[in-house]
């Protein structure tokens, strides 16, 4: 993939940092993946098949899952699983694959572009798309470079956007739980009403509808792509009326969560 250039990186809709719920599983589905996909541990344990073969989940697990492969995963309820996930594309024909997994030990720069990459799709940032193609450019590099074991610099920034943004991510990895906007406020050392204009400013919502729309994305996910029934999908982000979810649901999505499944 090194000689790919950025434009040949053809991007997905199915990418996030995430808290996976304590009732979380990836079940195996009859059909094997269908594109790449970027997957990486932040936090939590776990266990991993990938075509039959077992790894154990740990912060720095990263895989890069390949068109056919078979998934499968389970966690720790009590350690749950921080990840972040990438699917992507290529239009041009491929060389040298990155190996399929293994384990980042300088874990900063590494987590620092996943990071940035969820978060370009946050607000309508500018050019996006080509900075998110060259972002997977950079971290397939990475990839390869620790295959070859070789140090990676370090960046990092801490501006008002970012703080909003982190609150955002925050917000997306943790779908299932009902945010106070002071707490939220809070965690960006902001006070309430400051951080809700910021927020919308930044964003392009507030942050009620930020987090129901949030919870309404994961929901299609687990609906999708994990194997989880309903009911399931609704104890898990914290819905205790089912009929409520499904309301909820059809109002963002125009569909029913059994049509989705």
């Amino acid at each position: 993939m090194l000689e790919l250039s950025p434009s040949s990186f053809v991007l997905l809709s199915s990418f996030a940092k995430i808290s996976c719920e304590p009732g979380w599983k990836w079940q195996k589905r009859e059909k094997p993946l269908a594109n790449y996909d970027i997957f990486y541990v932040w936090s939590g344990e776990g266990e991993l098949f990938l075509n039959g073969k077992p790894y154990k989940l740990g912060k720095g697990s990263c895989f890069l899952f390949r068109p056919g492969d078979h998934t499968s995963a389970t966690h720790n309820p009590q350690k749950p699983l921080v990840l972040t996930y990438i699917h992507f594309d290529v239009s041009e024909k491929v060389g040298h694959v990155p190996e399929p997994y293994r384990e980042i030990e300088d874990t900063f720069d590494f987590e620092h572009m996943l990071a940035k990459y969820v978060r370009l799709f946050l607000v309508r940032t500018y050019a996006a798309e080509i900075e998110a193609q060259l972002i997977l450019k950079q971290l397939i590099i990475h990839l390869l470079r620790y295959e070859r074991k070789e140090p990676v610099e370090r960046k990092a920034s801490n501006q008002l956007t970012e703080s909003i943004r982190e609150v955002a991510n925050y917000i997306q990895q943790h779908p299932g739980i009902v945010h106070r906007v002071d707490d939220l406020g809070k965690r960006a050392g902001l006070s309430s009403r400051y951080f809700s204009i910021k927020f919308k400013e930044l964003i392009g919502m507030s942050v009620q509808t930020y987090m129901i729309r949030t919870r309404i994305e994961r929901a299609q996910h687990l609906l999708m792509h994990a194997g989880m029934n309903v009911t399931e999908v609704a104890d898990a982000l914290g819905y205790r009326d089912i009929f409520f979810f499904s309301r909820q649901f059809k109002q963002y999505t125009g569909k029913s969560p059994s049509e989705i499944r």
